[in-house]
């Protein structure tokens, strides 16, 4: 018998931070079949455990609960791992990127798509937007499609243009816009909604989003969800909620867990495009078992902050010159989110800037009132800049933001020329807590690392890239950015009666990181390795195996 199959195991000798108000640190944590029995001094918790259960001494290492990711798109994400890798790591250039596809060109069948992700024209040497002609150059024969680092824009080739049949005399999209240059020329940049012209999707998401879905062979698909959980494990997560969930997805998923595949516990949170589809057949999220559930609906209000789509009161950039885009009209929002309501759905609301905010809130406001009661916690994904009175009526309405710091510490330079000095009260995580509000913290990975510590970092420390501090009152302790990726994040899923903290009676749902993390600064939080996960009692990741 080893810790990894252990009935019974004694966690010891560590920091153990607890994510329980009651009891914020404990000695020592006692586990049987998978569940938490005791918590408390070694002593008293040491007679939860009988002669043949096993002893982790943590060597003055630290545990928390398992870290969740309540906005992390898994699926799409596990696709970054094996395509083009177009961020600013990799990528600094037009040059080097057209390099990047150049060599992805030769080892993909003729024909085949070229696909590539995060990529940020705001860094590259050149100083400009890269275009379909860049692509062309490197492309070949073969449809190429670079996805944007916001996930909500993405840049084709001439190919994959004339593949879907879009000429210059192409229009617009609701919810969406095909770039064009001085000339009227499609650039082959397609923002929002108009990536579902062109690119080769699986489903067809109707305007309801940006659409990542992209036509990827189940079985293979179903392979990289594999290899992403064991990566996600590596950094200590043990619960992960994909916010962007269609047919494609949920196959893979089921597919993944079927094969024994899918170790991390998964919650998915189905797309509005499907909201008649569940209606008909009178299913309704939270649906499925502690490995893989169904939770909440996911809806688009606006764009994204960078890239300029995000729909703000004053519109974002120096001359004003980015409006923003709505994925609905007010009134067909309102609407949508009052038929989800009135089922029964928890709502979960992609919103960034403070006009959209208030045509959400408006839209909420009006659906609970018609809805049945309950504690049903609507979320607002990202949440990125509501005003003051705004974040009053989050807190009356009872919705919980689900945030992503890491966004400032990855695309805050790009926030920062677009929204000048109003980017200081970018996600007002201190306010939040200041009044009464849970917010969790996530990655949004692909857009960001999926690392919680990365995370976690930047939420105690809000610097970009260029070393900007952005908003710094807003900055959040380690044990509150802890708890924010932890038991907050359980509360935005109704998942903490389950997970999210260290208490009798939960699923042993364990990160163990190898430093003492209240004495290390925020700076040098995200180096800290994980030592040890693990997931329902089972040690699914050690750093020693």
């Amino acid at each position: 018998m080893n810790a990894r199959t252990a009935a019974e195991v004694l966690y010891t000798n560590g920091r153990i931070l607890t994510s329980d108000p009651a009891h914020p640190s404990v000695a020592a944590v006692a586990v049987r079949d998978g569940r938490i029995v005791a918590v408390g001094d070694e002593g008293a918790v040491r007679t939860q455990i009988g002669e043949g259960g096993m002893h982790v001494d943590l060597g003055g290492r630290t545990m928390v609960p398992g870290f969740i990711d309540a906005h992390n798109h898994m699926a799409c994400t596990a696709e970054t791992f094996f395509a083009v890798d177009a961020g600013p790591r990799s990528v600094g250039s037009i040059a080097e990127l057209v390099a990047a596809i150049e060599l992805a060109a030769q080892r993909t069948p003729p024909g085949a798509w070229i696909r590539g992700f995060g990529m940020d024209w705001t860094r590259f040497a050149e100083g400009r937007r890269p275009t379909r002609w860049d692509l062309d150059e490197a492309g070949g024969d073969h449809p190429v499609v670079i996805l944007h680092v916001s996930g909500h824009y993405a840049l084709v080739n001439s190919r994959a243009l004339a593949d879907a049949g879009l000429t210059e005399a192409a229009s617009d999209p609701a919810g969406g816009s095909l770039e064009r240059d001085a000339s009227g020329r499609l650039t082959g940049l397609l923002l929002d909604s108009a990536t579902n012209l062109v690119l080769q999707t699986s489903v067809d998401i109707c305007g309801h989003g940006p659409n990542i879905h992209t036509a990827i062979q189940t079985d293979e698909l179903a392979r990289m969800v594999g290899e992403a959980s064991r990566r996600y494990l590596a950094a200590g997560l043990t619960t992960i909620c994909d916010p962007q969930v269609t047919s494609r997805e949920m196959r893979a998923y089921r597919l993944a867990r079927a094969r024994g595949d899918l170790p991390i516990r998964t919650v998915m949170l189905p797309l509005s495009h499907q909201l008649d589809e569940f209606m008909a057949i009178g299913l309704v999220g939270p649906m499925g078992d502690d490995h893989l559930r169904i939770g909440a609906m996911k809806f688009y209000t606006d764009g994204a902050i960078t890239g300029g789509t995000a729909m703000f009161s004053q519109p974002m950039g120096s001359r004003g010159q980015y409006p923003g885009t709505l994925y609905h009209q007010p009134a067909e929002l309102a609407s949508l989110l009052q038929r989800a309501a009135g089922a029964g759905w928890q709502l979960a609301i992609h919103t960034m800037g403070d006009r959209a905010m208030g045509i959400m809130l408006d839209g909420v406001e009006a659906a609970m009132a018609a809805a049945p009661d309950g504690d049903i916690r609507h979320r607002i994904e990202h949440s990125t800049w509501p005003t003051p009175e705004q974040l009053a009526r989050i807190a009356r309405l009872g919705m919980v933001p689900v945030t992503q710091p890491g966004s400032i510490a990855e695309l805050g330079d790009i926030w920062h020329d677009h929204l000048g000095e109003r980017v200081h009260r970018a996600m007002p995580l201190r306010d939040q807590l200041e009044l009464g509000i849970r917010p969790a913290i996530s990655s949004d990975a692909f857009v960001q690392s999926y690392r919680p510590l990365d995370t976690i970092a930047a939420a105690m420390r809000r610097v970009t890239p260029n070393g900007l501090r952005i908003g710094p009152e807003q900055e959040l302790t380690v044990e509150e950015a802890i708890a924010a990726h932890t038991i907050n994040a359980a509360r935005a899923l109704h998942l903490e009666d389950r997970i999210g903290s260290i208490e009798v009676g939960k699923l042993a749902d364990f990160t163990v990181l190898d430093g003492d993390v209240m004495a290390t600064p925020a700076e040098a939080i995200r180096a800290l390795p994980v030592w040890m996960t693990v997931v329902g009692g089972e040690v699914l990741h050690s750093a020693g195996a």
